[in-house]
């Protein structure tokens, strides 16, 4: 949610603020700005809509400077409009804010500026942030700004990501963030600030992850790392392994597309150097290093939210058919509100495509609290997951930028699939031949994965069919319920066409209400342990003249009768089948929204990363 860019240096920095904000649109928003400093004089320009409103807008403007801070807004405060978007400017003019985040006591400051005769412009916290941090460094002798700041923060409550700058000091901008992220890039004699990497990777591959409850001071030939307490911290240089090749389409119509079609690789890296099936070994150092707590773990608890909590209930299938261990999936946002039992011991598996969910970061914190063992499996290198985790994996799929989440799907099921299967092994609650059997699954999902891509064009004629549907219905069971989730939840995401996910079983407990001639019901059907029951679901759906579409195994010649129009997929074990099945899915969302005109990168009022509570 929300994108900041800021820039410091020798530099034009409107060039290098409006791209940075480009590469952020895929973190969602609805309004956009710019504060640009030159010669001590501070403009702003800010807009509702694209970017390219606000690029429009400036078109002839004197954008001349050297420092500047930019940013997207994700309306949390105030509807979205040009007033309530980003950059703010304090009352007497002379700073400018930018801020990701809500600060949750902000109306009990508002009362107290009020009182104090301040009037405000905008609906949003963050122009009471600035106006109070403004109002301190008044009441202070005119002390530093960075002072201000510091004691402003020790009185507020939420999240931010702050970037904040003074016309008085023409070359500084000062940072500050607690539970939303914060990038700088180091160049030579420059300095790049961003929300994640991919605004900084064309300058720079030396970076600096800011933590929470520290402040940066800018400047172009100088970063100062301070905490809280205004102690000064040596800053760790990261080296980006990005390229900018990662961050562009690419000759695609859109993201989304492509990082389908990355899927193979994707999956093959993060196989890579951890999968060696002939030697029937897998090395994964988190897991190695911590296996007496994992292997000896009374139960697990995954926690996550959206894509990743679906991926999480495949791996409690997962973990607890190879690992006998008792498993437990919550949604963050719910299991920090009430007052789960966490005990000594637990271990907690985070899961995260960008690693800065706000709601899996309190509730890790939580757990963190009550002695539970952290394992983070993310996919952005450096992330607070990553950080706040006493060990984990990464999932290698590269930058994702579509909002809808794809290839990072698949990675973490990849992920966990080999982190079972080493806990697994390690237990002794496999036999040999069954786990050397599933290496050699793992070993050729690539392979299959890119089959089942060379026929999407299949796929596109059954999204042109439904395009015009109302409602859909997605059926699954076993290993392949979570995936009917996850295809409703994609198609929702992409296509606005609403639509439920359900176990197939429970079709008869009250949705097939619903089912009649105009219903398209989508069934996960490969052959497993469910195929006899399944088929019988789907033949209750033909019954009722119900649509019916259906992933099935190749060669199977029973579920092709029932269906209206069918997909096939190559056969494979089914734990691992929800990597395979789950493809067709994410195709069919997009193909889907692509033929109703929706912009399937960007799908309104939804964000990359939910990064506010």
């Amino acid at each position: 949610m929300c994108g900041i860019v800021g820039y410091t240096g020798p530099r034009q920095a409107y060039p290098v603020i409006l791209k940075g904000l480009k590469r952020l649109e895929y973190r969602g928003y609805d309004s956009s700005g710019v504060a640009l400093m030159n010669g001590g004089k501070l403009k702003v320009f800010k807009k509702k809509g694209k970017v390219a409103e606000l690029e429009e807008l400036l078109i002839g403007k004197d954008v001349e400077a050297n420092i500047g801070i930019g940013h997207t807004r994700w309306a949390t405060h105030g509807e979205p409009s040009d007033r309530n978007a980003h950059p703010h400017s304090s009352a007497s003019g002379r700073l400018a804010i930018i801020h990701n985040g809500i600060i949750e006591n902000y109306a009990q400051i508002k009362k107290e500026l009020l009182n104090k005769g301040y009037t405000f412009t905008s609906d949003t916290d963050t122009e009471v942030l600035l106006n109070f941090i403004e109002d301190i460094q008044k009441n202070n002798n005119n002390g530093s700004l960075e002072e201000a700041l510091r004691i402003a923060l020790k009185r507020v409550s939420g999240a931010y990501c702050i970037l904040l700058v003074d016309q008085n000091d023409p070359h500084t901008i000062i940072a500050a963030r607690k539970g939303s992220p914060l990038v700088i890039g180091i160049g030579k004699g420059e300095h790049f600030l961003a929300s994640d990497a991919s605004p900084i990777i064309e300058y720079t591959k030396e970076v600096v992850y800011v933590n929470d409850y520290e402040l940066a001071i800018v400047k172009p030939d100088e970063l100062i790392l301070k905490n809280i307490g205004n102690e000064t911290i040596t800053p760790y240089i990261t080296k980006l392994d990005m390229e900018l090749a990662a961050i562009e389409k690419g000759g695609y119509d859109h993201f989304m597309i492509k990082e389908i079609f990355e899927q193979p690789s994707t999956i093959y890296d993060c196989l890579r150097g951890r999968l060696d099936a002939a030697a029937g070994t897998i090395t994964m150092s988190g897991v190695e290093e911590n296996i007496e707590q994992l292997k000896n773990a009374s139960r697990i608890m995954i926690i996550a939210c959206g894509t990743s909590w679906h991926a999480g209930l495949v791996a409690e299938y997962i973990i607890e058919e190879l690992c006998r261990i008792p498993v437990e999936v919550e949604y963050a946002s719910e299991f920090r509100y009430r007052n789960p039992i966490v005990n000594k011991g637990d271990v907690i598996i985070a899961i995260s495509q960008s690693g800065e969910t706000a709601d899996t970061l309190v509730a890790l914190e939580k757990a963190k609290e009550n002695g539970a063992f952290i394992f983070g499996i993310v996919n952005a290198v450096g992330s607070s997951i990553a950080r706040i985790s006493h060990a984990g994996a990464y999932t290698h799929a590269g930058p994702e930028i579509g909002v809808a989440s794809t290839k990072a799907f698949t990675g973490q099921l990849t992920v966990l699939s080999m982190m079972a299967l080493k806990i697994a092994k390690e237990k002794g609650s496999i036999s040999n031949e069954r786990y050397l059997g599933l290496l050699n699954e793992l070993q050729d999902i690539p392979e299959k994965v890119e089959s089942i891509l060379k026929n999407a064009e299949d796929i596109r004629k059954i999204a042109e069919h439904y395009k015009d549907a109302s409602d859909f219905l997605f059926l699954g069971r076993g290993y392949n319920f979570p995936v009917a989730l996850e295809g409703a939840l994609k198609l929702k995401e992409i296509s606005y066409i609403h639509a439920e996910g359900y176990p197939a079983a429970e079709m008869k407990h009250g949705p097939i209400a619903l089912v009649d001639e105009t219903l398209p019901v989508v069934f996960i059907a490969t052959k497993d342990l469910y195929h006899e029951k399944i088929v019988s679901n789907m033949q209750e759906i033909k019954a009722r003249k119900g649509k019916i579409i259906s992933i099935i195994t190749e060669g199977d010649d029973v579920t092709p009768g029932l269906s209206d129009h069918y997909f096939e997929i190559p056969p494979a074990d089914e734990l691992i089948a929800p990597i395979l099945t789950v493809i067709p899915l994410q195709l069919l969302s997009y193909y889907v929204g692509t033929a109703k005109g929706i912009d399937v990168d960007k799908p309104r009022n939804l964000a990359k990363s939910v990064t506010v509570e």
